[in-house]
Formats: structure tokens, sequence, C-alpha cells
């Protein structure tokens, strides 16, 4: 039996949905469905979410730049979103929300939203101690950074396997590391943290990173690395929802730095860390 879950956001309440036989991953479970939008995050103490408002502004933002009329119903959603996390079986959950294109018939009911769980396991605590290794994505490109569109993670899909390398990085024609095929990317250089300002997804998890590093002093440019200067850098690392700040120890084939994480990477996961901490919060206030 699958681990995956779907539900269908509907007026009535989270609906679940069927699942296809041998789906094991999100983007199995939307077949015959049109894409649109959609925002990936992890649970934390089970039903408890590291700025789940910013993910659901960035899905509003990126109906508005479509041109879409159709209006969240938030509050409905939040809902939704506790009591599909609440009673899941699971310890932590990736969570994906889509609303998609144009509607479909679910439970009797018609709508835009949908929203599925897997168990979620965090990476293993030595990538974290000794980094991971990147590659190139080839030609793979967003075709609207500012959105956060469902088309891309499948065609993200189709990038040839190269299981030697955590992940991809996509390069623009200027030879500019834009981010990660699933992450933003890092780079450090003589004690000042580079990453691209324009041209990237705006990462719910990326925006966490930068204000960190102004709280900690470290000067930060919103200037991207060039992949001919990959050699130049002291320290790397890539961030997102499920991994946080995970330090880049090697690119290609070169090598990072001393091939360790250095001070600045290890000193924003322990800041990230410890924000986390202190700031989630279950999808709706659940206060006395």
């Amino acid at each position: 039996m699958s681990n995956l879950r779907l539900y269908a956001v509907t007026a009535s309440g989270p609906c679940p949905l069927p699942i296809a036989e041998g789906a094991s991953d999100f983007l199995d479970l939307y077949h015959g469905m049109e894409p649109g939008v959609y925002t990936v995050l992890r649970t934390y103490s089970h039903n408890k979410f590291l700025h789940l408002n910013d993910h659901l502004a960035r899905a509003r933002q990126s109906m508005q730049l479509l041109g879409w009329r159709y209006r969240l119903d938030e509050p409905g959603l939040r809902q939704a979103i506790h009591t599909i996390c609440t009673t899941a079986p699971f310890d932590e959950m990736r969570v994906r929300i889509d609303v998609l294109a144009a509607p479909v018939a679910a439970c009797g009911e018609s709508t835009r939203v949908l929203v599925a769980i897997m168990p979620f396991t965090p990476l293993p605590a030595p990538l974290y101690n000794e980094g991971v290794s990147v590659g190139f994505a080839g030609d793979l490109a967003r075709d609207n950074p500012q959105v956060k569109a469902a088309d891309f993670a499948i065609r993200r899909r189709k990038q040839p396997a190269q299981p030697t390398y955590h992940e991809l990085l996509m390069v623009n024609t200027h030879g500019e590391i834009l981010e990660g095929i699933s992450s933003n990317f890092y780079g450090v250089r003589l004690g000042r943290l580079y990453t691209a300002g324009q041209g990237v997804l705006e990462g719910v998890t990326r925006r966490v990173i930068l204000d960190l590093a102004t709280a900690a002093a470290i000067p930060t440019c919103l200037t991207p690395v060039r992949a001919d200067e990959v050699g130049q850098l002291d320290e790397a690392a890539i961030s997102s929802s499920s991994r946080g700040l995970l330090p880049v120890v090697r690119i290609g084939e070169q090598r990072i730095g001393t091939g360790d994480p250095g001070p600045i990477c290890r000193r924003l996961m322990a800041a990230y860390d410890a924000y986390v901490a202190s700031a989630i919060r279950t999808a709706v206030d659940t206060s006395p």
C-alpha cells in the first residue's frame, strides 16, 4: 500500500482521493489534471510548519502573475491542512499544496485545491557535517522564476539521473549559477555570502537564511556566482524547506574551499535550527 495520501479541499472539508497503484511520488498523483501552481514544505512536531503563511502568499502571487481570477479560500485551506496533518499516521510529513489551472470533480464537488502528504525523514546528520556534492542541470530553466509552477516540477523530473550528485544547479546563458532544481544556491568568498538576486524562485527558506545572515552581520550580495568562479569559493550551500541549509563541498569536479563545511555555513545552520524551534506553528491557531 502506498504511503501517499491525496485530498481534495472542498467546501465540506478535505476529501480523500484514490491513489493509483504503484504511485510512489507526488508527481504520480496528478494524471489527467491540468497543472497550476504548487508549494511543498515539511512538518515539524507532526503538524507544525515554518512560515506556512509565506508559502500560501507565494501561491497567491503566482496565481496573480499568471493572470488568474481565482481566489484562494485560505481559512478553509488552512483548516484542511490542519485536519489532514493532525490525523495523519506519519510522524513527520512532506506536504504538497496544489492550486490547479482548471477544476476537477471530487467527492461530489468541484475544486481546484489539492493537498498531498507523504512520510518525511530528515536528511542524515553526516550530510550536514560533511557536506554534499552537486552538479549542473544542463539547459533546464524556469519559464517565469517568480511563479512556482507545477509544470516545471514535471520537466525537472525528466532530467537525466546523476546519482553522484545530491542536487543539480541551473546556470543561465551568461554562465551564472541561479539556483538548484529544487533549492536555492549560495556561495561564500572572503567572508561574504553571494546568491542570485534575480531570475530565481524566491524561496521561503532563502528569505529566512538571508535574514539570519543580516542578523549575524554576515555581508550579503545578491549577485550570482559564475560557474567558472566556483574554484574561488571558500564555502557553498543550498537551501530548501525540506533541507534547511545544507553545505556543498564539491561542485562538479571542483572541491570547494577545504572540502569541509566552513564557518559561515556552520553559523547559519545553527542559527536556522534555533530559528525553526522558535517559529514553527500549526496551520490554524489552536491556542485556547
